[in-house]
């Protein structure tokens, strides 16, 4: 990929991506919210940086300011399994005298607007500007953005593993070691990365240079594991820690079935096993049965009612399923458009994209595999593709998600779970 001309369009669009959506974050969360009265089991937002810190922001503060700590017995602490380049960023912004809520929320936001601008790029040299500008503003506008505010790594992950899946694409080998390194040492997702690039040196046969490269990727996780075995004298720390919220390895069926379940007949109801709240069910038919008609019916009416009414009724849906369905859609979703786009997405790509959702199926668990599949490049670059096919749908599409983007702001704020 060539540097970016910061006086292109390109780079004006990427930005102007990113400055519309983190306003409307900021002013959801720091204007909006502190508005609303505080939600049981949360707490009131205020106008203040602490609405950027909640959940796993704690443990990198945790790490940013004390290092990894051990558990009362002696033995590595849950918090080993966040990695460690983040709050080693953070920490070094630290140093000037910023608090670690500031600080924080600096580096995701920037790092969130780097990998705007590298995605744009890398998508315009690849698929034209049109592709380039949906994908860009599929990546800023999606609800799960929020991450690329809030002091989680979704920021930096993203703008490392674009660049160094952009680098392997145009075969600057030296930029794919660096950037996926440093993509290693910064989630566990980078592992899926590791193994794209070795598959794809491997299927394509790129020679000795690049299969170099693919393996120097991993220097990232293999200078974590080091550090491990000299702290814990335990090289895999950093997975064993998982446990914390995956206690087994391997495809959890059992969640996934409730997931299914709480989408169709709604967590009450599975909850108690039998239909006690007979208003969730109802819905879900009605929604459905209305679907259909839209589809059926979709000739003899307007385009635009088409479009919008399959916006209100995934809307619908989304506020009667909730969790359960963005984490069902997310992965089963980017798993058909993977499969959809998988002639005219990179191999990189697309075998990065399947290793990332294959290694999500198998850590067993569901807990946040919407915010982590989001975290994987590659499903924005098949939704973008898609959207740039039919923009009229787009429009709305990314209207739509702007909805859920605002009520994930508010949840956050008000220390609620999100993902």
């Amino acid at each position: 990929m060539k540097l970016p001309n910061f006086l292109s369009k390109g780079f004006f669009f990427a930005i102007t991506m990113w400055l519309t959506s983190r306003l409307f974050i900021a002013v959801i969360m720091l204007l909006v919210a502190p508005l609303l009265p505080s939600p049981p089991g949360g707490l009131a937002a205020t106008f203040s940086w602490d609405v950027f810190n909640a959940w796993d922001s704690k443990q990198y503060n945790i790490v940013s300011t004390q290092g990894y700590t051990d558990s009362q017995n002696g033995e590595p602490s849950a918090i080993v399994a966040f990695f460690p380049l983040f709050p080693l960023i953070v920490r070094a912004i630290m140093t000037v005298g910023l608090p670690f809520e500031v600080a924080g929320t600096l580096v995701n936001n920037l790092a969130f607007l780097g990998a705007l601008i590298v995605l744009y790029i890398w998508i315009n040299e690849r698929h034209g500007v049109n592709a380039a500008r949906w994908t860009t503003a599929v990546l800023a506008w999606f609800p799960l953005s929020l991450f690329g505010t809030v002091i989680y790594t979704e920021g930096l992950y993203l703008l490392l593993s674009t660049a160094a899946l952009g680098a392997f694409d145009n075969q600057k080998y030296g930029w794919t070691a660096l950037w996926g390194s440093l993509a290693t040492a910064t989630r566990p997702t980078g592992i899926a990365l590791w193994i794209s690039f070795v598959l794809v040196t491997i299927l394509d046969r790129r020679g000795i240079g690049a299969f170099l490269a693919s393996l120097s990727t991993g220097c990232g996780l293999l200078l974590f594991s080091f550090y491990c075995q000299i702290k814990y004298n335990d090289p895999l720390a950093f997975l064993h820690a998982q446990k914390a919220w995956r206690p087994s390895w391997g495809f959890d069926w059992i969640r996934w079935l409730k997931m299914f379940m709480q989408i169709l007949v709604g967590t009450t109801n599975w909850k108690y096993g039998y239909i006690k709240d007979p208003w969730h069910p109802l819905l879900f038919l009605m929604i459905t049965i209305m679907g259909y008609l839209l589809w059926r019916f979709r000739k003899q009416l307007a385009a635009r009612k088409v479009r919008y009414g399959f916006a209100f009724l995934g809307l619908l849906l989304w506020l009667l399923a909730g969790d359960p369905l963005t984490n069902v859609v997310m992965i089963v979703g980017g798993i058909y458009l993977l499969w959809l786009f998988r002639t005219e997405i990179s191999t990189s790509a697309l075998v990065y994209g399947l290793c990332a959702i294959a290694m999500l199926l198998a850590s067993g668990g569901t807990i946040s595999l919407n915010r982590l599949a989001y975290g994987v490049v590659s499903l924005s670059i098949a939704l973008g593709l898609l959207l740039s096919h039919h923009p009229r749908w787009g429009y709305v599409v990314l209207s739509s998600l702007s909805i859920p983007l605002a009520s994930f702001a508010v949840r956050f704020a008000q220390d609620l779970w999100v993902a």
